[in-house]
């Protein structure tokens, strides 16, 4: 009987030390499972570029006809359209439906110099754009160059397009614009 009672004592020792090995395991196994990542999800992004005529109508969707030395009225704002603050900057982008004729020169804008920064190949607006409201126009005519247009222009087409980039202002304290932290570098890109 006392030999039973040693082997009994035995087992409940050899269980318990069974027992705290694997609740240590488990425990540690629990903890790692119970710590979590933050993960910090940025408010959406948005806006809308506005193209208008001087009599504030929508700038025609297929363009309009033009002569060698006209100004068109093209008045050129983006809206921010979302809960955040942002960062801007615009892409001008001209060229033609030509692979004999360039586009370089064609086109004159009249940029508007006082809200709107060049630099590196981007316009930046100087100031962080607040929720639901408006930008000054970047240009609001473009004048046809006259002596760069000439009758090897006829039939074919000009574009002037605008890409905007937005990135944003909150937590992306920046001394200018152009200095933000996460511009994306293609339209439609979205900055992880």
């Amino acid at each position: 009987m006392a030999r039973f009672g040693k082997t009994k004592l035995m087992l409940i020792a050899i269980a318990a030390i069974i027992f705290t090995i694997l609740s240590q395991g488990s425990l540690a196994y629990y903890a790692y499972v119970d710590t979590a990542d933050n993960v910090v999800t940025s408010g959406a992004i948005k806006l809308q570029i506005h193209e208008k005529t001087a009599a504030g109508n929508d700038f025609p969707e297929d363009g309009i006809l033009i002569m060698p030395g006209a100004l068109v009225s093209k008045r050129v704002t983006i809206e921010n359209i979302c809960n955040h603050p942002f960062y801007l900057r615009l892409e001008i982008v001209d060229g033609i439906d030509s692979t004999t004729l360039s586009s370089d020169e064609c086109l004159e804008l009249d940029i508007n110099e006082k809200d709107w920064t060049y630099v590196d190949g981007y316009y930046y607006y100087n100031d962080i754009v607040p929720p639901y409201t408006m930008t000054t126009p970047i240009f609001t005519e473009v004048e046809i160059v006259g002596d760069k247009v000439d009758n090897s222009y006829i039939g074919r087409t000009l574009y002037l397009t605008v890409n905007a980039f937005a990135v944003q202002s909150e937590n992306n304290v920046a001394d200018k614009p152009w200095n933000a932290e996460g511009w994306p570098t293609e339209v439609g890109e979205v900055e992880p």
